[in-house]
């Protein structure tokens, strides 16, 4: 993807980061994207007032750079239009003027793997030349698209494969919107150019705050129809590239879908929680894997700084929980670290104790080469779940996914060999004709 130009006045603004806990790695100082080097700008993850704000500076009268900003917006992130001269509702005239200032980005595909169950995880580069991975998970009833928000985690949780890596950026949000309208290319789910009806998203049941957004989306039936903010990264380490970025995801003249349908994950960043109800409204997941002090310190160190107790308080001041919007607890299943009964019972009380509308997903664990743990067995994964579904908390456990491309949880690690270009582009081209 090649990143906006910025301009002193209307540059987007990074998150202001606070210290991170635990021994990692500091964020980096927040920094400006990459100019491209033909010098336009890249118009992707870019909000339609700052679009026309743009078009002003590049010569447009306001009246007219607020039309076309309003047109370009639609094709961009509605039609999923990367090329100017398609915008058939835009002068032609206007059309070689637009594409000598601006250009529609996407992130470059440097791998797409397909796993034997159907998974597909593509491994993707910045315009800086960093890799970061994406995941899409088709099921009988819905698609589930797992996002990365920066490249590289400072979390350090043990069990997982991303956490051994450095952070080295915050992804922005042309590079976090980028990932989701990728997937619509390579699923083919844009809209098409002749189809002019309204209608919803397969299987979305929108409520009436999101009626505007359901109106607005044309498309008959999707394999994409939800997302989770569960790829590489913190997203509340990265709070306003991420919010700006999901802004637009939902936006119903945008890519409109539906706040219910989107979920972000989060290991316990508690500061921001609140904020990320309040600004953000998606459905929230917190990585828990633990009940104790002692094991969740050990496993997710983030803990040492927002311990157990501060945590679930915060899910249950979380705006917009209840029961039909439950919070999901992801719990890792790890043999002989936090699988007993007795962990599970206090699982169930702390979820009782602090009033909270829950619901756990127990996930087996997935190996990688190096890990300090071992998977529970499958006796012990289902004693478990027993114990919590006997309280009356669902406790589906998770079948594990594209394991065999380490693209299931906790996995992701672009860790990708060196090859030549040639045969990096060869690879991809391979890939994307098997994914049809």
């Amino acid at each position: 993807m090649r990143a906006m130009q910025p301009t002193t006045e209307h540059a987007l603004t990074p998150a202001a980061h606070m210290a991170i806990p635990g021994h990692i790695d500091p964020v980096p100082v927040p920094r400006e994207v990459t100019p491209r080097e033909d010098g336009r700008i890249d118009l992707t993850g870019l909000p339609r007032k700052l679009i026309a704000e743009i078009f002003a500076e590049a010569g447009l009268d306001a009246k007219a750079a607020k039309l076309r900003a309003k047109q370009v917006y639609h094709w961009l992130y509605h039609r999923g239009v990367t090329d100017f001269e398609a915008m058939t509702d835009i002068a032609k005239t206007m059309r070689p003027w637009l594409a000598e200032r601006f250009v529609i980005g996407r992130p470059e595909i440097v791998e797409a793997q397909v796993s034997a169950d159907g998974t597909r995880k593509w491994l993707l580069r910045t315009a800086d030349n960093h890799d970061f991975e994406m995941v899409f998970i088709p099921d009988a009833d819905r698609g589930t698209l797992c996002v990365s928000s920066q490249v590289g985690c400072t979390l350090n949780c043990r069990f997982c494969h991303t956490g051994t890596m450095r952070l080295v950026r915050n992804l922005t949000p042309g590079e976090i919107v980028g990932q989701v309208m990728l997937a619509r290319d390579s699923l083919g789910e844009w809209p098409k150019a002749n189809d002019t009806r309204s209608g919803t998203m397969a299987g979305l049941d929108f409520d009436d705050e999101d009626e505007e957004a359901a109106s607005a989306y044309t498309a008959d039936g999707r394999l994409l129809t939800n997302i989770v903010m569960m790829g590489m990264g913190e997203p509340l380490y990265n709070f306003d590239n991420v919010r700006d970025a999901l802004k637009l995801v939902m936006d119903g003249d945008g890519l409109a879908l539906s706040k219910r349908r989107i979920t972000l994950s989060t290991s316990g960043v508690v500061p921001m929680m609140a904020r990320a109800g309040a600004e953000i409204g998606v459905n929230l997941a917190v990585s828990l894997h633990a009940v104790t002090k002692e094991v969740r310190d050990e496993i997710v160190p983030i803990n040492r700084k927002y311990g157990i107790e501060e945590l679930l308080q915060a899910c249950s001041d979380y705006p917009g929980a209840s029961n039909a919007r439950r919070i999901t607890f992801e719990y890792v299943m790890l043999k002989d670290k936090n699988d007993s009964d007795a962990d599970a019972r206090e699982l169930v009380r702390l979820i009782k104790q602090y009033n909270l509308p829950a619901k756990v997903n127990l996930i087996p664990f997935n190996p990688w080469e190096g890990a300090a743990y071992e998977c529970s067995t499958p006796e012990r994964i289902k004693r478990f779940a027993e114990i919590v579904f006997a309280a009356g908390i669902s406790a589906p456990v998770r079948t594990p996914r594209g394991r065999d491309i380490d693209a299931a949880c906790g996995q992701l690690k672009t860790a990708a060999e060196k090859k030549s270009r040639a045969e990096l582009d060869r690879l991809a081209e391979e890939k994307l004709a098997a994914l049809g």
